[in-house]
């Protein structure tokens, strides 16, 4: 089993910054794409930002140049740093991972259960 546990959220000033993390432990021998997606109350779950292994990010418009997705493979760790906070980006902030358990097993996804981010004055 994989298990994903984000932390880092809470509330923040408009204009501000916080940096969220997510660490995946368990049994992984590999993993492929992390990403991150958030969904506020009454919205569906919104993509944010991708981190390929070995390609580039990507960043959903509503981010980009607000927002840096990183990795620290050593660390099953995948990482957000979110600037320039606006009110809209309010949600609970979900990170998924496609891992690969053992060395003849299939790729799946994992969930971590959110930490909730609120920009608010």
């Amino acid at each position: 089993q994989v298990q994903l546990v984000e932390s880092g959220g809470g509330l923040v000033q408009p204009g501000g910054s916080l940096r969220l993390s997510c660490a995946a432990s368990g049994s992984i021998f590999r993993i492929y794409t992390m990403a991150w997606y958030r969904q506020a109350p009454g919205n569906q779950r919104e993509w944010v930002a991708t981190s390929p292994s070995g390609g580039v990010a990507a960043y959903a418009d509503s981010v980009k140049g607000r927002f840096i997705i990183s990795r620290d493979n050593a660390k099953n760790t995948v990482y957000l740093e979110m600037n320039s906070l606006k009110p809209e980006d309010s949600a609970a902030y979900h990170c998924t991972m496609v891992v690969v358990t053992t060395s003849n097993s299939k790729p799946n996804d994992y969930w971590g259960q959110g930490t909730q981010v609120t920009v608010s004055s």
